[in-house]
């Protein structure tokens, strides 16, 4: 074998070159290999952040569209609490008559008062009687009234206003739904996984006690909402509301549903909230340890009837129970 100049090769010189020609094609075909890599990588990058940017329009626009100020006079600024990450709590509020923005509210079926604490990783959810006996503040010539009349005489204002007297308690801020307009939610997440706590038969559905149901939107209404034949009343109506709201928050987490727009719109339709994007984003990095530990109790009263009227009058006593209980739950 010779070389450019004609001049033969010896054996060593030969397969010097042959291991330079081989080397140079190898470290060819890696640099090519690297460079196909990281084209894809880019690619898959440039997808990622497209449906986030995608899920995270979607999402503020809905919010927008949910966001209003209930112009309640709040005990503290819920702001700070929040950029401090100290305990917070939202009124949750459930009405099931009619649409958002009607021009008969009607009254609040469900009232919820969740408090969450980052520190004792810790979520507190106390359920009110519809019917419990209150004086508005507001309103001194309804009263006393059923803490539901709240609702349709002032609105998520007198709401706030009531408890925060009553309870002597911070509400921070608040989320009222509609819980007809959950049926289409529902069923866009493709239905709600819910365990039956009793045994019961109502608009042509039967439950059993300790059965799991995959239920669509119109069965899981249906579990929601029967009363007369429940032997806890009302206290156990909120319990199976409760679980309804609570299984499709858990299935309505995932991206498929962020991206979902349908989705998003019945979401925006059926519920109302003073949380702004920006504060549901600081709860979902900062509170989201909060629900390790599940704490449920409700306001037990008795039945009174005074002119007519149906109370549930609760006792001083439990009054206080249920201070004490939202006050610790709310101590950083």
């Amino acid at each position: 074998m010779a070389d450019e100049n004609n001049r033969p090769l010896n054996n060593d010189e030969d397969s010097m070159q042959r291991e330079h020609h081989h080397h140079h094609h190898k470290h060819h075909r890696r640099h090519r290999g690297w460079k196909i890599f990281w084209s894809v990588v880019g690619v898959l990058i440039l997808i990622a952040l497209f449906f986030a940017g995608l899920a995270w329009h979607n999402l503020k626009s809905t919010t927008d569209d949910m966001y209003s100020n209930a112009g309640a006079t709040k005990s503290r600024d819920a702001q700070k609490i929040l950029n401090q990450k100290k305990p917070v709590s939202i009124l949750l509020l459930g009405t099931d008559t009619g649409a958002l923005g009607r021009d008969y509210k009607g009254r609040t079926d469900t009232m919820m008062v969740m408090t969450l604490n980052p520190k004792t990783k810790t979520t507190t959810i106390v359920s009110l009687p519809r019917d419990m006996k209150v004086n508005l503040p507001n309103y001194p010539q309804y009263s006393p009234a059923k803490i539901n009349a709240a609702y349709t005489y002032g609105g998520v204002k007198e709401s706030i206003n009531t408890i925060q007297d009553h309870f002597n308690i911070p509400i921070d801020y608040y989320v009222l739904v509609n819980m007809g307009g959950l049926e289409k939610a529902i069923n866009q997440v493709g239905g709600v996984d819910v365990k039956s706590p009793l045994t019961f038969d109502y608009e042509g559905y039967s439950f059993e006690k300790g059965e799991t149901y995959h239920m669509n939107g119109k069965k899981a209404l249906a579990f929601s909402r029967m009363r007369y034949d429940d032997p806890d009343g009302d206290y156990g109506r909120q319990q199976r509301q409760r679980l309804v709201i609570m299984a499709l928050l858990k299935k309505s987490v995932s991206y498929k549903t962020v991206l979902n727009r349908s989705f998003l719109r019945s979401v925006s339709d059926s519920s109302q909230t003073d949380l702004t994007f920006n504060d549901m984003m600081r709860l979902a990095q900062s509170y989201r340890d909060t629900n390790e530990h599940i704490v449920q109790d409700h306001v037990q009263g008795r039945g009174q009837n005074e002119d007519g009227q149906a109370f549930e009058v609760v006792p001083t006593s439990e009054q206080q129970r249920i201070t004490n209980l939202l006050q610790n739950s709310l101590k950083n």
